[in-house]
């Protein structure tokens, strides 16, 4: 065994070679964390580039808003969400820091509106009554500004129009706001076609100043000539043609209300644009008044009370309205110790003149017509309008009797003539019978008047006791008489009943009255043929 196996020869062992090193290969497992790496630095860009821009909107309460819940919505659908709610550090509001969507960021300009939605109970109706179910949620109201905003200060209540709702906002000023709200109507023709959208005081406190809404294609109707008024409530009237009522509708009674419509319809006027300024007057009438563009002021001096004349009250003539009181003033004569009351009147000389087709105004002869008129008797006079409520007008009229006089030019404003009021003529009327009645002798008057009812006392006793006696010693005597006269009156009705003796003698008498008629009759008759006869005698009828 030993001498089979044998040693190996050196020549016989392979040599070894040295092998060279591989480079570094790519191992499976890394391959994961860098896909993993490569999709969330994709989804990052992606989130980054998707993000939308971050805003704050500060607000009065924090009523409604809850972060991470509280959504935004613009037409019901949503575009962004509340991130957080703090107070802001005057604590005077709270901040809400709201993410939108990226594709909001062009509509972020700085009229851009947004608000809380809510469930609001209001004179213009309820609103927000989906939220009872899924919560408040913040509005939003896209301007159309160009300048882009980030911080907002929200509204407490939701814009009475939105922004894209076709049609024209116009400016409106008055003395007070009256009964109008936001979400007041606008009525054309008592057509609803707008509505108010906010209101403000003026800087000085002078009036308020309104902005409206007119919906197309109804705007196109407001022009330069237009008149606004304030048509909420009920308008009564009385006048000589009867008590009027009018109003818009029912809803203008319960929350107010405007009306518009345009002076002279007929005339051509372009349509305005938008955020025109006009004024919103008290009422209808006063609306449509004809805005005269030559006006004369005068002064008249009264002797007696001017109750019930206000300032605004018409001048009028004939039954047309020339003007309007301006003024009530008092005037002290220290000289006479008289005092007068001096009423200031505005005139427009172009409702005076005579109108010629085609005629142009000439102011310079508005003077000389308002002489010659007064030098005819044109006199101003107050008197009642209403005898319910006591109000006085100024009536211009033509007096023959009224005594001369002229329109004082040199006193400023001139002096126009009075004459006083038919109230006061009924008071020196009444004066002057009171005053002759003073003058008669009453005091003998009622002792006559005493006398004669006295006289007349005794004479009435008379009579009564005198019928008292007739009735005691002649009515016996009388029924007697009556009694006699009865029998009378039988008596004769039996003699002249048809059945009694002495009307058969008498129907008897004239039947032979008739015959006797009848005999002379044919004797006179036959004289008057042979008149011979009475010498001849009558002779025999020949056979």
């Amino acid at each position: 065994m030993s001498e089979m196996r044998q040693e190996p020869e050196l020549f016989d062992i392979p040599e070894a070679a040295p092998e060279r090193r591989k480079r570094l290969s790519l191992q499976l497992v890394w391959l994961i964390p860098i896909v993993a790496a490569v999709i969330g630095g994709t989804l990052v860009v992606k989130t980054y580039l998707r993000k939308g821009p971050t805003i704050t909107i500060s607000f009065k309460t924090g009523e409604g808003l809850e972060a991470g819940k509280t959504k935004v919505k613009y037409k019901d659908v949503e575009v962004g969400l509340v991130k957080d709610v703090a107070i802001a550090k005057d604590i005077t509001h709270v901040v809400a820091t709201i993410e939108l969507k990226k594709e909001v960021t062009p509509y972020l300009v700085e009229d851009t509106k947004f608000w809380v939605v809510r469930p609001r109970v209001s004179g213009g109706g309820v609103s927000g009554l989906g939220t009872l179910m899924g919560g408040s949620y913040i509005g939003v109201d896209v301007g159309r500004s160009k300048k882009p905003q980030r911080g907002f200060v929200g509204l407490e209540v939701a814009p009475a129009v939105a922004m894209d709702v076709p049609g024209s906002r116009f400016q409106l000023h008055s003395a007070d706001l009256g009964s109008l709200d936001i979400g007041s109507p606008v009525y054309f023709r008592r057509i609803q076609v707008g509505q108010v959208v906010s209101y403000q005081l003026d800087n000085d406190g002078s009036g308020v100043s309104f902005n409206v809404f007119v919906a197309a294609p109804y705007d196109k109707y407001v022009r330069a000539n237009t008149r606004f008024w304030n048509a909420s409530g009920v308008d009564v009237t009385m006048d000589a043609g009867g008590v009027k009522v009018e109003t818009q509708s029912l809803a203008s009674i319960l929350i107010g209300g405007i009306a518009f419509q345009t002076f002279d319809e007929s005339g051509a006027a372009p349509p305005t644009g938008a955020n025109t300024a006009f004024t919103l007057f008290a009422t209808r009438d006063e609306a449509m008044k004809n805005r005269d563009t030559i006006s004369q002021n005068f002064v008249m001096t009264f002797k007696e009370t001017v109750r019930g004349l206000s300032l605004g009250a018409p001048v009028d003539f004939r039954g047309l309205t020339v003007g309007e009181v301006s003024g009530i003033h008092v005037a002290h004569d220290a000289r006479t110790k008289n005092v007068d009351m001096l009423v200031e009147m505005r005139i427009y000389p172009e409702r005076l003149r005579s109108r010629v087709v085609g005629a142009a105004p000439d102011p310079k002869q508005y003077r000389a017509i308002l002489d010659e008129m007064v030098g005819h008797g044109l006199r101003a006079q107050l008197n009642s309008s209403n005898l319910l409520t006591g109000q006085l007008v100024v009536t211009l009229d033509f007096f023959p009797d009224a005594p001369n006089a002229k329109v004082n030019w040199a006193a400023n404003p001139p002096l126009f003539p009075t004459t006083p009021g038919s109230l006061v003529q009924l008071q020196a009327t009444l004066m002057q019978i009171a005053k002759k009645l003073e003058k008669l002798p009453l005091n003998e008057v009622v002792d006559d008047v005493r006398h004669t009812v006295q006289t007349l006392d005794i004479t009435l006793k008379d009579a009564g006791a005198m019928i008292r006696k007739v009735d005691k010693d002649l009515m016996p005597e009388m029924q007697t008489t009556l009694e006699e006269a009865r029998k009378t009156l039988g008596a004769a009705k039996q003699t002249l009943s048809a059945d009694a003796p002495l009307q058969q003698d008498l129907r008897v008498t004239l039947r032979e009255l008739g015959r006797t008629a009848q005999s002379l009759r044919v004797l006179t008759d036959y004289l008057e043929r042979h008149p011979e006869s009475l010498i001849r005698g009558k002779q025999e009828d020949k056979p």
